[in-house]
Parts: C-alpha cells; structure tokens; sequence
C-alpha cells in the first residue's frame, strides 16, 4: 500500500450486489471507517447524458453520468487528509439497501475482532462504495485505490434486485428507473467497462486471472454470491490484512 494517510478501500461491481450493504456493515465493524459513495459525485438532474438509441433514456449508470474531477479531488484531499472534506454532505445515505441478512452475532463478532486496531498505529479506513471504479477510464481514480474489492452475481438476480427498488435520491429529486432500463442502460454499460476483466469479455464467465492479478484486483469466491454472511467475512479479511503493517509498506 502507498504510504499514505488513509487505506482506501474500494467495493466494486455490477448494480445490486450489496456494495453499500457491505461497506455499511465494514464500516460498523472496523474502527475509524467511513464511507465514500460513488453516487454522490452524480452530475446534476440536467446533466444526465440522453441515451437516445435507448428510446431517450436518461443514463445514470455510465461514466459520463459522474462528475470525475470532483470525485478524484476528494480522494485525493482523503489521502492527504485521512478524512473526508468538512464540506461533503451524502445524499446516497439517503437510500435504503433493504433487509441486512447477516446475524448480529457474526458482525459482533468481527467487529471485536477488529478491535484490536484501535489503539494501534493504523490509517482511517475510506470505504469507497460505486458501481463504475476499476473501469480503463477510470484508471487516475482506480490507481488511488488500495484495496480493490470485486463482487459478482448472476444477471437475473442482479436485474431482479434492480427492478424491485422503489428509487434513488438524486442532487434535484428522485428518480425510478423506466420499464426495461435494466436491458437497455445498466447491463450494456457494465459490459462495456468491465469486459476486459473477464476472459473472452464474458462478463457471466471467468476472470481474466492476469488483468485481475495485475490491477491488485481481489475478486469475491464465487461460494460467495448470494450469501452475505460469507461475502462480509472475505471483505473483512482482505481488509484486516491490508492494515497489518508489513502489508503498508
């Protein structure tokens, strides 16, 4: 890890594989931890790119739907800094993430585990939460990620979870996906930015092991799709080991 004054850990992946859920409960866990969204570097309501060959659409779920510059000056003041700025307030703690289905005494029990960083010489820990973080466009923000977490899921879960939300709190309003917008905005836009991670650009096959390994990529087991419980002790684990002192070096 770069020496620095905060770990920045990323959680990445395909919308609704339970980034927030999991970074929200990394950062009851872990002492000293906050959370940085992706979603609040959402440009405004009006500067949402129209993706007309969709029928028009409004497009959140691409790259130039997010304000870039502002999102990589913040985690750089975080780097400096070891906290976010004073000025930053979260919309996308605003959103709910459903029903948490990981027992309460699995995460006391990591989180006494954790204690033991404490009163140790660690960085804060910023858990960076987005949809869109280790995409070749993305390269300035994702080299300023120590910890790269990936999660997966199958399309039809991710698509059925996707279609049950209600809506999202955005910088002018509130916004409910359209009929179809699964098919035509979301699932074009993750192939498209994350091909190249997965062999023959398959993005429901195998990782491209050399590009994964490359980028410092630490990919979720497969045993731990659709399972939390087992998801939260993975995270909790390459986190841990990430603030043992011989690995910030």
């Amino acid at each position: 890890m770069p020496d620095n004054n905060a770990l920045i850990v990323g959680i990445s992946g395909v919308s609704c594989t339970g980034k927030t859920t999991l970074a929200r409960l990394l950062r009851d866990i872990f002492p000293n931890t906050f959370i940085l969204h992706e979603d609040d570097f959402y440009k405004t309501d009006a500067e949402i790119p129209i993706n007309h060959e969709a029928g028009d659409i409004a497009d959140w779920d691409c790259l130039e739907a997010i304000n870039l510059s502002a999102f990589e000056e913040t985690l750089r003041f975080i780097k400096k800094n070891g906290l976010p700025p004073p000025d930053l307030v979260s919309k996308e703690d605003k959103n709910s993430v459903g029903p948490v289905n990981v027992d309460q005494e699995i995460i006391d029990e990591l989180e006494w585990k954790a204690g033991r960083w404490m009163f140790r010489d660690v960085p804060p820990i910023a858990i960076i939460d987005g949809f869109l973080l280790y995409s070749e466009e993305m390269k300035a923000i994702r080299d300023l990620i120590d910890v790269k977490l990936f999660l997966r899921t199958n399309y039809a879960s991710a698509k059925a979870r996707r279609e049950r939300r209600t809506g999202y709190v955005t910088l002018e309003g509130f916004w409910e996906d359209p009929p179809g917008y699964v098919d035509k905005i979301v699932r074009p836009n993750y192939v498209k930015d994350h091909a190249f991670l997965f062999k023959d650009g398959n993005v429901e096959g195998e990782l491209q092991h050399d590009v994964v390994d490359n980028l410092d990529i630490k990919p979720m087991p497969v045993g731990a799709q659709e399972d939390m419980t087992a998801m939260l002790r993975w995270a909790y684990a390459v986190v841990d080991d990430a603030l043992e002192p011989k690995n910030r070096q």
